[in-house]
């Protein structure tokens, strides 16, 4: 009876030995699990705050290094602002060359403008007048020079008439020739007037023919003239200063060959 009371103490007391025994090792194991897991979370930490640490001191460095490169010295940026200044000047330079070549143009161009107006403002005037003077030439054609020029003999005898007789009265030539004259020196007045104001006439007999210069009338086959070769003027041309007032109207050697 003792010995079985004794038997079952010894068992149990082994029991709760290996349950105890048993039981270390799985709390030790988990206490290691346990550790090692702070351990990795503290390292991530750590290695998380290195990293931030890391980039703040590198955009830390950047930053110094754009106020070192801001930050210039004065001399650079009186350079700088020199240059450009310079670059300004040059500019206005350029400009104000224009604006002077431009005005010196307009200067000129209104000089021109100026003189041709000046010049060709009677244009119209002139124009009208070289009818008058077209009108004058036909009248001075009309007369034959044998009635303008009559023989020495008959203007002696008309100059020296005898002291006896009273001197006769003037002959339809005679007035004819007065008339012819004071025709003459009215046409006479009025070119010399309108070559005052730069206004010339030009003969192209014996010339080429020039459609800027020249209004043909008519064309006839001349032997032993050259072809396009003015032979006859119908009326005189005219010129004011270097422009063509009024073509002269001719007649042209008509070619044969074509």
């Amino acid at each position: 009876m003792f010995n079985a009371q004794a038997a079952q103490i010894f068992r149990s007391a082994t029991g709760s030995l290996s349950s105890r025994t048993l039981a270390r090792p799985s709390t030790t194991a988990a206490a290691r699990r346990a550790a090692l897991a702070m351990r990795s979370r503290h390292y991530s930490d750590d290695k998380s705050q290195s990293a931030e640490q890391s980039k703040n001191a590198e955009t830390e460095n950047g930053e110094e290094n754009e106020k070192d490169e801001v930050e210039v010295s004065p001399e650079s940026s009186l350079l700088h602002k020199l240059k450009a200044e310079e670059t300004k000047v040059a500019d206005c330079m350029s400009r104000l060359r224009y604006l002077q070549a431009d005005y010196l143009n307009l200067q000129r161009n209104s000089a021109r403008e100026k003189e041709q107006a000046r010049d060709f403002a009677i244009t119209k005037f002139a124009k009208d007048l070289l009818e008058t003077v077209d009108v004058l030439s036909l009248a001075l054609k009309s007369v034959p020079k044998e009635v303008v020029a009559p023989q020495e003999s008959s203007d002696a005898s008309a100059a020296s008439p005898s002291s006896s007789n009273p001197p006769a009265e003037k002959s339809a030539e005679a007035y004819l020739k007065d008339l012819y004259e004071g025709v003459e020196s009215t046409q006479r007045l009025l070119l010399n007037t309108l070559f005052k104001h730069h206004v010339k006439p030009y003969d192209p007999v014996g010339e080429k023919f020039d459609p800027n210069l020249h209004e043909a009338l008519y064309q006839v086959p001349i032997p032993g003239k050259e072809a396009g070769t003015v032979f006859d003027c119908q009326k005189t041309g005219f010129m004011i200063k270097d422009r063509v007032l009024r073509a002269a109207q001719v007649g042209v050697v008509q070619d044969t060959q074509s």
